[in-house]
């Protein structure tokens, strides 16, 4: 029996021409769609709300590359797929500011939540979606004719808009720093382990997020044919590349946090008052003197005594309790009468108990690191630092000038 097996060749005309400038796109646009649906994911299953931001971000990113990455693959050339460059508004640069913003406070304010007024933040990028629609209806619609699109030419990527989202995006990011400069403030005000839970990963993505402004204005400065479509990709790859990195560290940064919320490294919300009741003092400078004087001298000998200082985690509302006194009155004696933060303070007991050890020689029976974690420490690289801020030297050379 003899069979015969016609070969059809099916040709399939896919509406993309790979080539050097849309394949290179390309690839940062699918890594980035990736690590945004991997955030989302952990932050749905976590209930982790700054992988939830930092998921859209990175959606939005992805979306920003998608009109050169389509163009340089023929999009812009006719048809259907021209019609879909025109009307899909991909670039959201109204949008990203507040992003950013909204995703720096969820990740150092665990309790934040949007509320009513947070969402005008959103208004510009929501006229400019109804201006996108209003585009539309005119152009597809009612005349069935290029009105608003008569010139040919992208409204995402008109002069006014991107200036417009440069603008937004720059002032968003000073707001992100000085939510940042505050969160440290506080942390130094309230935790002796601030370091341990700086998020340097916030401040390197700022830094990301602020090269990438620098970028935008450095190409538009000295490129007098910006405006030309293509004459921007070698902006588009260098933002690539640092989108790409803010996506790889993002997604590192969810994985470690997620990590240190299991071992309840990061519960203390700086940003919530501790006290149940307000501080008042009442009567003259003499008297508040005083009684700080007085304070000064019970917060000592709850040092010496108790060595609460041993305590890697302790807060400043443990003092307080310990005391029985407000969270306000014990960072105003630490802040006054000893001119130091909450930290530093902290700190500066833990080195005495390490010198205190070193002078009697137990370094010669343990570990430098055993002494630092039994002092109150938490890190090696902590303790080295506190230790140089506190005495000039580093822990070795305190040894030997012992020895």
């Amino acid at each position: 029996m003899n069979a015969t097996f016609n070969i059809i060749n099916i040709k399939f005309d896919f509406p993309f021409s790979f080539n050097d400038y849309s394949s290179l796109l390309l690839v940062f646009f699918f890594h980035g769609i990736v690590f945004s649906a991997l955030l989302l994911r952990k932050g749905i299953i976590y209930n982790n709300k700054a992988s939830q931001w930092l998921s859209i971000l990175l959606f939005l990113y992805a979306m920003y590359i998608t009109p050169f990455m389509l163009g340089y693959a023929g999009w812009y050339s006719g048809g259907v797929t021209r019609e879909i460059m025109f009307f899909v508004p991909f670039m959201q640069v109204l949008l990203i500011g507040p992003v950013v913003y909204f995703y720096t406070k969820s990740l150092l304010n665990i309790s934040f939540k949007l509320s009513r007024k947070d969402y005008w933040h959103f208004m510009p990028a929501v006229l400019y979606a109804i201006y996108s629609l209003v585009v539309f209806i005119t152009d597809k619609l009612i005349l069935d004719d290029y009105y608003f699109y008569a010139d040919e030419r992208d409204k995402d990527l008109a002069d006014w808009y991107q200036v417009a989202g440069l603008i937004s995006m720059v002032s968003y990011l000073i707001l992100s720093l000085r939510y940042y400069s505050n969160y440290r403030k506080l942390l130094f005000e309230k935790v002796s382990y601030a370091e341990s839970i700086l998020f340097k990963w916030i401040r390197n993505f700022m830094i990301a997020f602020l090269g990438l402004q620098i970028l935008r204005v450095l190409f538009f400065i000295i490129n007098p044919e910006w405006g030309n479509f293509g004459s921007q990709f070698w902006y588009y790859i260098a933002f690539s590349i640092i989108f790409y990195y803010i996506a790889i560290t993002g997604y590192s940064n969810v994985i470690k946090q997620i990590a240190l919320e299991g071992e309840k490294l990061q519960s203390v919300n700086v940003f919530i008052d501790d006290d149940t009741e307000p501080i008042a003092f009442i009567g003259n400078s003499k008297t508040i003197e005083k009684d700080q004087s007085a304070w000064k001298a019970k917060l000592s000998e709850l040092m010496t005594e108790k060595r609460l200082f041993e305590n890697p985690r302790l807060t400043l509302s443990d003092v307080a309790k310990e005391l029985n006194i407000t969270t306000k009155t014990v960072s105003s004696t630490v802040n006054s009468g000893f001119n130091m933060n909450f930290n530093d303070f902290i700190n500066h007991y833990r080195i005495e108990a390490v010198k205190e050890k070193l002078n009697k020689g137990e370094h010669t029976r343990t570990t430098l690191l055993g002494i630092a974690l039994d002092s109150g420490f938490n890190s090696k690289a902590t303790f080295n630092r506190a230790f140089k801020k506190s005495t000039s030297l580093s822990p070795k050379d305190y040894i030997e000038n012992l020895s």
